[in-house]
């Protein structure tokens, strides 16, 4: 990515995200992030390059904290730029349960906020804000969750589905826009970690995760997001609209 690329990505302050904001910046692309939580070490790597990074700070899993995000987000995009990307990445795995443990409604409606609703209205932000001439490139961080059912993941599970029928409809109504629901495969994050604390009786695909773990078959966020960023600049990038970054080695 070039010094004229502008890149939003939510979910910045740790993991993917994270190494995501950080190879933008060491490109010398401009960043501004959506978290929870600012993280110093951004501002640190955009000084390093002498890049710029901005981070708002917002819980989205709120629906008047995203819209103050939108808000936000549509201020602090600047013009002049050749390339705009925007990349839907934050996101939460709970609540964890098999169906007849979902009882708490709140809970799943953060789930559906943070996971769905987020992406909406930012996008829709996004859309508003960037001129439809330029190249404009939006990435919905999804799940192989959301494409094949898992036991205990019953919320995930339908929202990453969701994001994947929504990336759909947002490509038919926006014939210039390049967009991908993309899956970044089994990656070693905070997630995970807290994916491996669960209980069988709640996730009955938990060994199989901590199998993965012991056997050093996660893939670091640095090389992912890596490889995120490679495909998004290419021309083949929004050509499978449901997509998975592991087709591309």
């Amino acid at each position: 990515m070039e010094s004229t690329t502008i890149a939003v990505i939510s979910g910045a302050s740790r993991g993917l995200g994270f190494a995501l904001a950080s190879e933008l910046l060491a490109s010398g692309a401009t960043v501004i992030t959506l978290s929870r939580n600012s993280n110093a070490e951004l501002d640190a790597i955009a000084a390093q390059h002498g890049s710029r990074v901005q981070q708002l700070q917002a819980d989205l899993s709120q629906p008047s904290s995203i819209e103050a995000a939108a808000g936000l987000l549509s201020a602090a995009l600047p013009d002049g730029a050749s390339r705009y990307l925007l990349i839907n990445n934050a996101g939460t795995v709970d609540p964890v349960s098999l169906a007849s443990g979902l009882f708490d409604a709140s809970a799943i409606e953060q789930a559906f906020n943070l996971n769905v609703t987020a992406t909406m209205v930012l996008t829709a932000a996004f859309l508003r804000s960037v001129p439809q001439q330029a190249d404009r490139r939006i990435v919905n961080v999804s799940s192989g969750a959301g494409r094949q059912p898992t036991r205990g993941w019953g919320v995930y599970c339908a929202t990453k589905a969701a994001m994947d029928l929504y990336t759909r409809v947002l490509a038919e109504e926006n014939p210039g826009l390049r967009v991908a629901s993309l899956a970044p495969g089994v990656v070693d994050t905070p997630m995970q970690e807290h994916i491996r604390s669960r209980n069988n009786q709640d996730f009955p695909e938990l060994d199989r995760f901590l199998q993965l773990h012991q056997k050093g078959q996660l893939s670091s966020p640095d090389a992912v997001a890596q490889k995120i960023l490679r495909h998004v600049a290419s021309d083949a990038f929004g050509r499978e609209l449901l997509d998975d970054v592991r087709n591309y080695d």
